[in-house]
């Protein structure tokens, strides 16, 4: 779940938003093979409202990627209080966006999730810090408070890898608190909330969560029993929902982006591109090219580590296999063969 700050949900964005089909029926419960009348359809729940840290979507959905691959795919808005893993397992969402670490947490409670794809190779939540604040490190937050959702894995990883004490604040998804408080700091994605500090007069700075050693993927997943079902389909969306990602951040983002504040009317162009920036500086979508990594790359070393932080955490109270939780035989076979 995305903390946005002064987020506010339109009429439109509080119903299941079709992107590239009106239909409203569930799943393919027939083949994957596509016919010109019976495309296969996918459900796509976001982790927020429409916005531009979920544009390579729409980018996909706009230049009709999904629908060449044979797919009705409908984009379904997330937002405050949604439970993500509550949908897929009742139906009502075939694939979802979300953070690695937490399906991994899932797999241990055995509950039945898979993750088949990355589509951030670093997850953007960061430290929001006003300028002259004397934490430099992730060593100085000693003795700090910090706003963050109650969910948050980091927050523990934080306190033993450094040896420090962290007092936690309920987040409630704005930055009044920070504008009001020069010693305020707060969970933020470094795509968002840094714009509205400084559009409100604000000073800031972040600290990535992901260079504090805490380092998950944002990534596509579902239910064992649909991507089971529907392998090639699932396939086909990561291919298409990859070109979509490459066009939205390497090409022109406009068409994604059109969609995105007729969906959100907090989505200005200069906001949009503003979030596409820092995306592009922090290596979030395509990571660092000079350490191997590249668009869709999930490998098993990094999949390992975080099982072994988890449980060094006690998150999880032993490893376990990643087959459990993770298919590497649906992406690109170019992926596939980068995956060890």
């Amino acid at each position: 779940m995305h903390p946005g700050a002064s987020v506010r949900a339109t009429a439109a964005l509080v119903l299941v938003i079709l992107v590239s089909s009106c239909s409203k029926t569930g799943p393919s419960t027939s083949s994957d093979a596509p016919t010109a009348e019976a495309p296969v359809k996918i459900r796509f729940k976001t982790d927020w409202f429409p916005q531009a840290e979920h544009g390579g979507f729409y980018e996909a959905a706009a230049k009709g990627y999904y629908k060449d691959a044979g797919l009705d795919v409908q984009i379904v808005p997330g937002g405050p209080g949604v439970i993500v893993p509550q949908l897929l397992l009742s139906g009502e969402v075939d694939l979802a966006m979300g953070r690695s670490d937490d399906v991994i947490v899932w797999a241990q409670q055995n509950l039945p999730f898979v993750i088949v794809a990355v589509y951030m190779e670093h997850d953007p939540q960061a430290l929001l810090l006003h300028l002259d604040d004397p934490v430099k490190t992730f060593a100085d937050l000693d003795n700090r408070s910090i706003m963050a959702e109650a969910s948050v894995h980091w927050m523990d990883y934080l306190r033993q890898q450094y040896h420090i004490n962290l007092r936690q604040i309920p987040l409630n998804y704005g930055i009044a608190n920070f504008m009001a408080d020069k010693t305020f700091i707060q969970q933020c994605f470094v795509t968002n909330e840094p714009f509205y500090v400084q559009k409100n007069g604000g000073h800031c700075r972040t600290l990535l969560l992901s260079e504090s050693g805490y380092n998950p993927y944002r990534i596509i997943f579902g239910t064992q029993a649909f991507v089971n079902a529907h392998p090639e389909a699932v396939r086909r969306f990561i291919a298409a929902s990859f070109k979509g990602w490459n066009d939205f951040m390497n090409g022109d983002p406009t068409p994604a982006k059109a969609i995105i504040s007729k969906l959100n009317e907090n989505m200005s162009s200069d906001f949009m591109d503003y979030s596409i920036k820092a995306m592009r500086e922090q290596h979030i979508v395509f990571g660092k090219p000079e350490e191997g990594e590249q668009l869709g790359l999930m490998t098993r070393r990094r999949m390992q580590e975080q099982v072994e932080v988890l449980a060094r955490l006690k998150l999880i109270p032993q490893l376990i296999p990643l087959d459990k939780f993770v298919r590497f035989d649906l992406l690109p076979p170019p992926l596939q063969a980068a995956a060890q």
